[in-house]
């Protein structure tokens, strides 16, 4: 199975998590911080604002069953990436719309992915999605990981 990663957030994410577990193909998903100057950050450092780590995901997806852009697809229509820091209720950097990618490939294909988005009319302002490539991904603590699940949330 040729699995491949990438970094997703995109507010909070317990439901970012969720979201991407249940597509058929995503072999695993685990929360986790990302895009910040702080080693080993934990979730009250993050949640603090001063670590400039977002709450992301990292999702392994098999390539021979999944393509990236599917998890684009999921990723442009499980938030609202024209909100700069924010989603909902959840305010800061730490909840900022972003993709960080571990290949080349994938970077020219979110990009591409933001820009057909951008022009599909379907958002009225400006999407401020963060596309770079990947940092070091540090995992979230054990109970943030599959918490929707867990509490039968979906």
């Amino acid at each position: 199975m040729p699995v491949e990663s990438i970094i997703f957030g995109a507010g909070c994410f317990w439901g970012v998590q969720s979201a991407f577990s249940r597509i058929s193909g995503v072999a695993n998903t685990t929360c986790g911080y990302s895009g910040g100057h702080v080693e080993n950050p934990t979730y009250e450092m993050v949640c603090n604002g001063d670590t400039g780590h977002a709450e992301v995901v990292l999702v392994e997806y098999d390539t021979a069953c999944l393509s990236i852009d599917h998890l684009l697809d999921a990723f442009w229509h499980c938030h609202d990436p024209t909100t700069k820091d924010r989603q909902g209720p959840d305010i800061g950097s730490q909840y900022r719309s972003v993709i960080y990618c571990f290949t080349p490939q994938q970077l020219a294909t979110a990009l591409v992915s933001r820009d057909k988005q951008q022009g599909s009319g379907r958002w009225r302002s400006a999407i401020v999605t963060e596309i770079s490539p990947a940092e070091r991904f540090y995992p979230a603590e054990a109970y943030h990981q599959h918490y929707l699940e867990k509490r039968g949330r979906f």
